[in-house]
């Protein structure tokens, strides 16, 4: 049974304009006949000064330029770091666009301060040293990782303690290099969790999952990979593709994705794991600096296709330094500016993200 897509309310800019948020429905269970198949720079504008103040406490996880020995969030030759801006458009790129909607605008599902009592995001907590793993019970167990979760105290739940949305909780653990991400996750109140789903991913490797499992993610991907990080921005640079979701998808999934949450047959719906870029024809250099740092890693290293949601909605961390007027102007790009490629020239394996260089 699919899981509904769920939509939150976003404030953006410093005039606090609302509009409807569009985090789909995560792992979504799918009809199983989902099926995977072959692919055929300036630092942060200051934070705004309107926001309001946040009470989460979430470490960021590593930015770009990550010193040697430390974590890294997946290996350079990840195909999350592929360098897409060269490769050839898409045969059904025209179709892919137009069903995700060309005349839809692009829209920060992210920024400052709070709404509804929760960050504005998908907060990343960092797991401390020696933090013991909780018991976590899931609703699709066959797909998830079952293992000790080490959640501490007071992680941080997307949407906020009380939210009724998708609750991703995600668990950055530098000290093991893991990714612990959990989808509709709830304490008991007395340690341990319940979930829909949850997946474990060692980020110095290039594992992807079984074919067919989900993840907290419905693409089967980890979504600390495709997150827009403060501190990256900030420092200039987004050096990974970008998590984006859509109103509709294909039952079918597309190398990296392994999961399918659909099951519509439509050609013209896009499958998971689809990579889309933002033109190179597409003038950025007027955008604000948040949003131009964004805007250049949509064009060099482009989004994917993780999960049901609002259309062009790009996913990130949320943080009080996040400029909201700025990443309200990614608005000003629209669907119509972005092409899908085809990827396929990067596969090493089906069953790995390590991707050849271009």
């Amino acid at each position: 049974m699919m899981k509904r897509a769920s939509f939150r309310a976003a404030v953006i800019g410093a005039v606090l304009t609302v509009v409807a948020a569009g985090c789909g429905g995560s792992p979504a269970k799918p009809v199983e006949t989902a099926a995977g198949a072959s692919p055929s720079a300036a630092g942060g504008d200051p934070a705004s000064p309107a926001a309001s103040p946040s009470a989460s406490s979430q470490a960021t996880a590593p930015a770009e330029g990550t010193p040697a020995g430390a974590c890294p969030i997946f290996p350079s030759d990840n195909v999350w770091h592929s360098v897409v801006a060269g490769l050839p458009v898409h045969g059904q790129s025209g179709a892919y666009v137009s069903s995700i909607g060309a005349a839809k605008t692009v829209h920060a599902d992210f920024g400052a301060g709070l709404w509804e009592g929760g960050p504005i995001g998908i907060p990343v907590t960092t797991v401390p040293a020696g933090q013991a793993g909780a018991s976590v019970r899931f609703e699709y167990a066959s797909e998830s990782d079952k293992v000790p979760y080490p959640i501490p105290s007071g992680a941080a739940i997307e949407g906020g303690p009380q939210s009724d949305g998708d609750r991703h909780v995600i668990l950055f653990d530098p000290a093991a290099c893991r990714s612990y991400e959990l989808y509709a996750a709830y304490p008991n109140g007395d340690g341990s969790w319940r979930a829909g789903s949850g997946a474990v991913f060692d980020l110095r490797g290039n594992a992807l999952r079984p074919a067919g499992w989900t993840s907290a993610d419905a693409a089967g991907l980890s979504i600390l990979a495709g997150l827009v990080r403060y501190d990256e921005v900030a420092a200039g640079r987004i050096d990974h593709a970008i998590r984006v979701t859509a109103p509709r998808t294909r039952s079918a999934y597309v190398w990296p994705a392994r999961h399918a949450a659909s099951s519509a047959t439509d050609a013209a719906l896009p499958p998971m794991g689809l990579r889309l870029r933002l033109k190179s024809s597409v003038d950025i250099s007027r955008l604000p600096a948040q949003a131009r740092v964004i805007a250049e890693a949509m064009q060099r290293y482009g989004v994917i296709l993780a999960d049901n949601g609002s259309a062009w909605y790009i996913s990130g961390a949320p943080d009080d330094r996040w400029n909201n007027d700025a990443l309200h102007a990614l608005g000003a790009l629209k669907g119509s500016d972005f092409e899908a490629v085809d990827t396929s020239g990067l596969m090493v394996s089906p069953d790995s993200a390590s991707a050849r260089r271009p």
